[in-house]
């Protein structure tokens, strides 16, 4: 069965801030040493097993240029632009209908567009296991990252060690998902090796996920079947504005994955990040031997453990610890490690002092 990807990139890295703006988000910024935008190495990982024609982007209107820009073998037919951000349900639910009007059925690989994976050839092996199980059935098929700390930031899934999918023993059925926990929660969901942290990452047919969003959410399925209905048409934007400014803002855990019945996931262990914020950028980069991680023009004296993100202007930083620095052309963010979760604050209080340029 032939193989596709939707690849996710509407999001705006409010954590990321003041370098990921409305009009330049994370997923289209470069944070590693090898100058690759995040979108850019997200289909570069994908094309061993993908074709650069199955490949769909799913962004928001205002992005399109820069998917075009940063993506320039990508036919322009699959960069699929929603009018306004209504979670990932609607977002994947277009993105089959996209797909499935091109093929009768076909896997769907589904990816965020701002995750870094460390070992690729490990995460290629899980996908094609993942795209083994979504294939055999009407499955469901999720990647679960094994945690090796109690992390409290990320939603996490309890799966069924006992109950292994026949067909490559690595995927078991999932119980039940649950959200970001506590510290004592993660403590608890660390120690039972039955929790694995919600990466975001889907396979299934086309058909199935369709068909599970006509089961769980049936007015969302009429309005896409009203959108397929007019695709390739000069309707198709209008169509498409209205069904989708009426679709239900909801996720696909909540809308799909917390009910169906066929859901399996496999654990992956390739070096997974999510780059949620600005503490990921110790994770991902060299740190130097005070545990600073510096770009830019920057001096220390004193300073350890800290994030310090410049461009051509001198940063000197004379005894930090724990601290991030970002500077821009217009902006410039001084936070404690401690508070990074609280970046999207200076947004909301940029918003409502209408100072909207830099946002």
């Amino acid at each position: 069965m032939k193989l596709t990807a939707l690849i996710m990139a509407g999001g705006r890295g409010e954590r990321f801030w003041p370098k990921s703006r409305k009009n330049m988000p994370k997923q289209f910024l470069s944070l590693t040493d090898d100058g690759k935008t995040m979108i850019q190495l997200t289909v570069e990982r994908i094309l061993p097993i993908v074709d650069i024609e199955d490949i769909y982007i799913s962004t928001n209107k205002d992005y399109k240029s820069l998917v075009i820009k940063q993506l320039p073998e990508l036919p322009v037919k699959n960069i699929i632009c929603e009018p306004v951000g209504k979670n990932t349900a609607p977002c994947i639910g277009l993105g089959a209908v996209h797909i499935s009007e091109k093929y009768d059925d076909a896997v769907m690989i589904v990816l965020p567009s701002d995750h870094l994976i460390k070992y690729n050839s490990m995460f290629i092996s899980t996908i094609k296991d993942s795209c083994s199980i979504a294939e055999s059935g009407e499955n469901l098929v999720t990647i679960g990252i094994t945690p090796d700390f109690p992390e409290t930031g990320y939603g996490y899934i309890k799966f069924n060690p006992e109950v292994t999918d026949s067909s490559t023993g690595r995927a078991f059925c999932v119980d039940k998902f649950v959200e970001k926990p506590n510290l004592e929660t993660a403590k608890e969901y660390l120690a039972s090796e039955q929790y694995l942290w919600n990466s975001g990452m889907f396979v299934w047919k086309t058909s199935s996920i369709l068909k599970n969003i006509e089961n769980y959410m049936p007015e969302t399925y009429t309005g896409l079947m009203k959108i397929k209905a007019v695709l390739r048409t000069e309707k198709y934007d209008e169509i498409l504005t209205k069904e989708f400014l009426n679709f239900k803002s909801e996720s696909i855990d909540y809308g799909i994955m917390e009910k169906s019945k066929k859901i399996y996931i496999i654990p992956g262990t390739f070096g997974w990040d999510d780059v949620g914020s600005w503490l990921a950028v110790e994770r991902i980069t060299k740190t130097n031997e005070f545990g600073n991680a510096v770009k830019g023009n920057i001096i220390t004296v004193n300073t350890k453990n800290s994030i310090i993100q410049g461009t051509d202007k001198l940063i000197a930083a004379v005894g930090l610890e724990n601290i991030i620095v970002v500077d821009t052309t217009d902006a410039t963010l001084i936070c404690s490690k401690d508070s990074a979760a609280d970046i999207k604050k200076v947004l909301e209080n940029l918003k409502i002092c209408n100072r909207n340029e830099y946002i």
